[in-house]
């Protein structure tokens, strides 16, 4: 079983990184910051305009099989550092032709959707649950409901854009109800729908800086079990863009980004004075508060939960790894289908 390895998350404008004997090493003003070595990290992702590696730190991290990504301060992706492509060569000739087979495609996009929907429909029914007097109540059970439908429609569904249709309504429904998940009052801490590029809202402006981390996370399972990030079955092929992570992501977003975001907002650890504004109506985390998020997705991921088709007691942040495996197990036909994450 794999172990829990963690992710250094780099946000000091101006540090350089470089590779020291086995090890990581930040430096900023010619002075040395911080010391990891490679083999207790998953992950390194910086997060800023203005950070650098050396060269051999970037075959050092690929030879450990540590992912390397540069975001801006924000979470947008820039790049990433690679070395050759390792894996099974024969995996990933097999990825390629179940991408281009509209039933084999078909059918994987069908379970990451059903799970998605399925899982978002969990995060409202439990909040129903836990808040039974809750003035959203109704909204709740009327998104559920609608979700409920969405999710027997994806279940039956033969084409991939009405998939996509799918899945793009009952995001809508979803979203409409989400603010009905927050307990806090605060008038800045308003979300009329989903918002991106910008985010409009303190809401919309966490979930995107989350699902950010999400998707690296993702990237790095599926680089380390041999498949090729960039060929997807929902999303398709662009150049520069990741798309089996985000399918593999898909699942994982209510569960993983949106419940944290919840969580933050409802106790109070994120608050609106943690955002700014920018000119054009971005809004933004600061700096400070991006740290915050940052430690709580870290202790997020040591969290432990079963999973549901292995029944093995895991932690959280090993989920997109084993998720990535169960499709390479799939793509091999040791599986009949994908089983995707559905939160029980």
């Amino acid at each position: 079983m794999r172990q829990h390895l963690n992710t250094l998350f780099v946000t000091l404008e101006g540090a350089w990184l470089r590779k020291d004997g086995a090890a990581v090493e930040v430096r900023h003003e010619g002075e040395t910051r911080l010391r990891v070595p490679l083999h207790n990290l998953d992950g390194i992702l910086c997060l800023g305009w203005d950070i650098s590696a050396s060269a051999h730190l970037m075959a050092g991290c690929a030879e450990a099989g540590v992912t390397l990504s540069f975001c801006n301060p924000h979470g947008h992706f820039l790049a990433a550092a690679i070395g050759f492509t390792s894996g099974n060569v024969l995996l990933r000739r097999e990825q390629y032709r179940r991408a281009d087979d509209p039933a084999s495609t078909l059918a994987i996009a069908r379970n990451c959707i059903a799970a998605k929907i399925a899982n978002a429909r969990t995060s409202l029914l439990r909040a129903q649950r836990d808040r039974p007097a809750a003035p959203g109540n109704a909204a709740l059970q009327q998104a559920s409901e609608e979700l409920a439908r969405r999710l027997r429609t994806a279940q039956a569904s033969n084409d991939l854009d009405g998939l996509r249709g799918i899945e793009g309504s009952a995001a809508v429904s979803y979203f409409a109800a989400f603010p009905h998940l927050l307990t806090t009052n605060h008038p800045d801490l308003v979300m009329r729908g989903r918002s991106r590029r910008p985010p409009l809202d303190p809401i919309n402006a966490l979930l995107s800086f989350l699902y950010s981390l999400l998707a690296h996370d993702c990237r790095s399972a599926l680089e380390a079990t041999g498949l090729d990030a960039a060929v997807g079955f929902l999303h398709r092929d662009r150049p520069g863009r990741p798309s089996l992570a985000l399918d593999l992501m898909e699942e994982f977003r209510p569960f993983l980004a949106d419940r944290l975001a919840l969580s933050l907002f409802n106790r109070q650890q994120i608050t609106a004075r943690d955002f700014e504004c920018k000119e054009n109506g971005a809004i933004l985390l600061r700096e400070d508060s991006r740290k915050r998020v940052l430690v709580a997705w870290q202790e997020r991921k040591k969290e432990e939960i079963t999973h549901p088709f292995l029944q093995e007691k895991v932690a959280v942040g090993l989920l997109v790894h084993l998720q990535a495996r169960l499709l390479a197990r799939h793509l091999r036909n040791d599986l009949d289908a994908y089983p995707a994450f559905v939160w029980r």
